[in-house]
Order: C-alpha cells, then sequence, then structure tokens
C-alpha cells in the first residue's frame, strides 16, 4: 500500500512550510498571540487566499473536496508554526456542521464566508457538567410561535470571543444524555441575550465562556432536521479530534527536532550533551514516540476515509496515543533543555503547553481509552 503523499498533498505542505519558514516565525506568532483577538486577521485572508480554508470542503461547496488525509497534511505542517489563527473552530468545528448539515441556502449564508475568510465562527458545544460525553445536552431551545428561545451554558468555547456565528446544540426532546433530540442551531453572537466572556487559553489561543438567555432564533437558522444534530455533532468531533491529533503528531517532532538539535550544542564537562548516552535513550525514546504516531495517525486517517467500523476505534486510538506519548516527548523535551525550557521566551515551552492543552481536547487520553474498552469486541 503507498502511503506517501500525493503531488496536491506536497504541494500543500511545501506551501504552509514556506509560510511558516519566511513569515511565521516564533516572535511574529508571540506578537499575533498578544494582540486583542488573539490573531492576524491579515494572516487569516491569506489561509484563504491560498486555499487553505477550502481544503476539507466538498467542491460544490466552494471547496477543494480534500479528505482526512489533506486535513492531517495541513495540521501537521502549521503545527511547526504553533499557529494561532482559528482553523480549527472555523474549518473544522463550524465548518463540519455546516457542510454537513445546512441547506443550500445556509450554506451560501454561512459556509462560503468562512471559507472567503470573511466570517469568524465556531461550535459552542462544550457544557460544565457534560466532560467528554457529547450527548449530555441541558442547553434547551423551545418552541415560541415561528421561532425558538435557547438557554442554556456553554464552555470552552475555542474562537468564541471573536466569533460573528455561534452553531450550539440545544436539547428540543428526549433526556439530558440522549442522542435523540439534540438540535443544531446558527446564533448570531451579537443577538440579544447571548453574553461572552473571553479569555486566553494557557497555550496562546482564544476562547470564551458564553451563556444564553432566552435567546430568539428563527427556523431559518436551524440546521437540519430539529430532533436529528447528533450524528453531525458526532462526526464533526471526530474529524476535530483527528485534526488535533495530526498538530499534535507535527508538534511532537518539532519538539524532538529541537532537542536532538540543542544537544549536539549545549556543552557541560567540554562535551556535548548528546554524547551523554543517559540523554542518549532518551533522545531514542522520543524518536521511538514520533514514529509509532505518525504510524497510528496514517492509520486513522485511513480508517476514517473509509468511514468503516473501524473509524471510532481508530480515533480514540491515535487521540489516546499523542495524549500519553506526547506528554512523554513534552516532558523529555523541557528537561533536556533544562530550566530554559520552561521559560516565556523558549518556544520549547509554548509548544508543550499546546501539547498539554491537545491531550484535553476531545476527550484526554483516559476517556479515549474507556472508549476503546467499551468497543473491544466480547472475550
Amino acid at each position: 500500500m503507498d502511503f506517501s503523499l500525493n503531488e496536491i498533498q506536497t504541494m500543500l505542505a511545501d506551501s504552509v512550510g514556506k509560510f511558516i519558514d519566511n513569515e511565521y516565525d516564533f516572535d511574529t506568532r508571540q506578537s499575533y498571540a498578544a494582540s486583542d483577538k488573539g490573531y492576524s486577521n491579515a494572516v487569516w485572508s491569506m489561509f484563504a487566499e491560498l486555499g487553505w480554508t477550502a481544503v476539507p470542503f466538498a467542491e460544490e461547496d466552494g471547496g477543494f473536496g480534500g479528505g482526512p488525509a489533506d486535513t492531517m497534511v495541513l495540521m501537521q505542517s502549521l503545527a511547526r508554526g504553533l499557529v494561532v489563527e482559528p482553523y480549527l473552530a472555523n474549518i473544522i468545528l463550524a465548518g463540519g456542521i455546516l457542510k454537513r448539515s445546512a441547506s443550500a441556502a445556509q450554506k451560501d449564508e454561512w459556509l462560503q464566508p468562512i471559507i472567503a475568510g470573511e466570517l469568524q465562527a465556531t461550535l459552542a458545544f462544550y457544557e460544565p457538567q457534560a466532560r467528554y460525553e457529547l450527548p449530555n445536552v441541558t442547553t434547551t431551545a423551545t418552541r415560541d410561535g415561528d421561532a425558538w428561545l435557547l438557554s442554556g451554558k456553554k464552555g470552552l468555547v475555542l474562537n468564541g470571543g471573536t466569533a460573528d456565528l455561534l452553531i450550539v446544540p440545544a436539547r428540543t426532546a428526549g433526556g439530558v444524555a440522549d442522542r435523540d433530540g439534540i438540535t443544531l442551531f446558527a446564533v448570531d453572537a451579537n443577538a440579544s441575550g447571548v453574553s461572552r466572556n473571553a479569555y486566553a487559553t494557557v497555550d496562546g489561543l482564544q476562547a470564551a465562556e458564553i451563556e444564553l438567555d432566552n435567546v430568539r432564533v428563527d427556523d431559518g437558522r436551524v440546521l437540519g432536521e430539529p430532533g436529528d444534530g447528533y450524528p453531525a455533532l458526532d462526526a464533526t468531533i471526530d474529524d476535530a479530534t483527528l485534526a488535533v491529533s495530526a498538530e499534535a503528531v507535527g508538534i511532537m517532532q518539532v519538539l524532538t527536532d529541537k532537542t536532538v538539535e540543542y544537544a549536539k550544542d549545549r556543552k557541560q564537562f567540554g562535551v556535548p550533551i548528546g554524547t551523554f548516552q543517559a540523554l542518549q535513550h532518551r533522545m531514542v525514546d522520543m524518536l521511538m514516540a514520533c514514529e509509532e504516531a505518525q504510524s497510528l495517525l496514517v492509520w486513522s486517517v485511513m480508517s476514517r476515509a473509509a468511514d468503516g467500523d473501524a473509524s471510532k476505534r481508530a480515533v480514540s486510538s491515535i487521540k489516546y496515543l499523542v495524549g500519553t506519548k506526547g506528554r512523554l516527548v513534552g516532558e523529555e523535551a523541557v528537561q533536556i533543555h533544562g530550566g530554559m525550557g520552561v521559560t516565556w521566551e523558549l518556544d520549547v515551552a509554548h509548544y508543550f503547553k499546546r501539547l498539554t492543552i491537545i491531550g484535553q481536547l476531545f476527550g484526554n487520553a483516559d476517556w479515549h481509552l474507556d472508549q476503546l474498552a467499551a468497543m473491544a469486541p466480547d472475550a
């Protein structure tokens, strides 16, 4: 079986790589992260101009018809620059729901501007009581004449502070943890009754806590059929889990490369520390973790593309691995760099922070291990 990148994927990786090398060094990234929005509007527009925002969408929707492998290539490449622009929130999360559930008119209104880089959007799905259980939705939507009234709280909404459009799962029927009865709504972020508390996350990105208090939403903003939103939500979160796993694998490789280079240059007792056998063993462990993660990532992407019975198992497998091996690689990188490995000025510390956050997004390692155990065939 051929695991090599095709011509388009190679061009995509080269395009992102040149951008990171020439226009997105660590200091530039830090300046964008420290800005009011937490990212650069100019850079985001450039993403759209280069077609990166169109990668995972069908050609009839204005995209390039890319699949999980194309997203993997893009996310691994962006990982090298620790890019703070909200690709995950806009394209993978909000775009993932819209491409699956929106009508043609709704795609014209919201998906096309997202792809063009003209509209900021996100998926507000985390709830305080739910932990990682996706069907656990207590935000309610009740009928009020020809519209709906939404009330509830959403936490850790990525890009929530600057988004123009919030895609909100709300319960219109069923019990708190039922899969049936979840409806997806496209909510104007500036609508009456929407309150947002934005903040920077530990990895330098932006998120928000959002409260909905009788927010009025008309029928034209219902995505898909009322009560039938869970399948699209579930599939989108699987895509997002795979996307951040690809990002994590990219970061693991960067940390390994930087640690090896540092060990060649840093001298102690008159010799490079990379000549110390104990450190060599630890760096080999880092390299092996990267190789293992890359192999499992490729299998997971292929399984996701096939969308067969192994898809769910593949997503949980790679998320568990990057949650455990990613931590190992991050900790070793910091420790081998010594005290400077945790300083604000060194990029290694920021790669480690991003790895740590990825480990908690969309289910941590323990949660995904439980999912794998539940999917195991009976003995």
